[in-house]
């Protein structure tokens, strides 16, 4: 392994035989001509294997010691991270992308309910089994007490005007209206909509202050078709219709929508997963591990999934963590800003032409999503 010690070694050594022959005098003009000239181009070389020596120092050596992102990545925004870890595995794949993103800044991770008669979870306690799922997360990767943890309202809304009180409406309400920070505020929902349509029903003005990026809801007609054999009432909107109601028919909070055509693009195979996730340390095993229970449970109801799953919730990482370099912006996928439909108390779209404008996404790059996630796990286990 390159250190800092032995490079500083190697360009000692190289100052050394720099200075090691004399300066010579004489009246000899050409001979001393072409030692000039000889010592000149010594002298060129000697300072571009140190410039190539100090690059290694300064900037190689310490990605070479840490095996870690560069210390040069840091945060350029806020994200508070909403999902139902209790449920489908895929947030937990999600959670774990964000905590090894350095350009994100998590200011906390809620964790939400399921539908009332979900069968990942049927208990009266979604919410808090969320939060402890995604605490075991956190042990297992060693960064306990590092972010708050904070459940959410363990039901949904009792109707599309009435907001719920928890203390992670709370914390999106204070985190919203900070005046101390210039960083953008992206509250990132991989399931229901409880908690930031009642921060929104509660305190309107916060609609101004942050994005929402929400995995959810059907495909657009004229845009996309949906799966065969699909809910007209999409998995995540059908988690609490009323919140859904609220945030797009009331509120004017900056909505990037992933609706359901979209978010099935994030497809991985399960050789992907016993090759580029699995074997990377102990993250690695206990998110293989948790899917391939999952697939386990299925099984035994005769459910054939095939050979692949669906990782829905992780283009909530690529729209944020990895945004464009320069002109900020989720600049390798696709997207059209759409009047916003109102959502029926079915939980179906209707044209609303006057609506206001929202990002409906049409395609993300899963090969940066993807291949970002794998590397940072490498990197992560070593």
């Amino acid at each position: 392994m390159i250190t800092k010690e032995k490079l500083l070694i190697n360009l000692h050594t190289l100052k050394g035989r720099i200075a090691r022959k004399p300066a010579v005098y004489t009246t000899d003009f050409p001979k001393t001509m072409k030692e000039g000239l000889y010592r000149f181009n010594q002298t060129i070389i000697a300072m571009r294997i140190f410039q190539t020596i100090f690059f290694l120092l300064i900037f190689v050596s310490p990605l070479i010691a840490n095996c870690q992102m560069a210390p040069l990545i840091t945060p350029r925004m806020r994200v508070i991270i909403d999902n139902d870890f209790g449920g489908d595995p895929d947030g937990l794949f999600q959670l774990t992308h964000l905590l090894l993103s350095p350009s994100v800044e998590i200011r906390a991770i809620i964790g939400t309910h399921l539908n009332a008669r979900d069968g990942f979870d049927p208990s009266k306690t979604q919410a808090d089994n969320a939060t402890k799922k995604a605490h075991e997360l956190l042990s297992v990767m060693k960064m306990d007490g590092k972010i708050p943890l904070i459940a959410g309202s363990n039901t949904g809304m009792p109707n599309d005007s009435t907001p719920v009180k928890s203390d992670a409406v709370d914390f999106i309400l204070k985190e919203a209206l900070r005046t101390d920070t210039k960083l953008p505020l992206y509250v990132l929902c991989g399931a229901g909509l409880t908690e930031i349509a009642s921060a929104a029903l509660t305190k309107p003005e916060i609609a101004e202050k942050l994005t929402l990026i929400w995995i959810g809801g059907a495909e657009y007609s004229g845009l996309a078709l949906p799966p065969p054999n699909g809910s007209a009432v999409e998995y995540n909107l059908n988690i609490d219709i009323f919140a859904a109601r609220a945030l797009f028919n009331r509120s004017q909070v900056n909505l990037w929508q992933v609706p359901r055509n979209v978010y099935r693009q994030a497809l991985i195979s399960y050789a992907e997963l016993a090759t580029r996730i699995k074997p990377n340390g102990e993250i690695g095993k206990y998110l293989f591990n948790t899917l391939e229970n999952l697939i386990g449970r299925l099984q035994k109801y005769k459910f054939n999934i095939g050979e692949t799953y669906v990782l829905g919730d992780s283009p909530l990482v690529l729209l944020t963590a990895l945004q464009s370099s320069f002109e900020a912006d989720p600049s390798s996928s696709d997207y059209m800003n759409n009047p916003c439909p109102i959502i029926t108390s079915s939980g179906v779209y209707q044209s609303n032409p006057s609506g206001r404008k929202i990002r409906v996404y049409q395609h993300i790059d899963t090969r940066l999503m993807f291949g970002d996630f794998f590397s940072k796990l490498e990197l992560f286990k070593n």
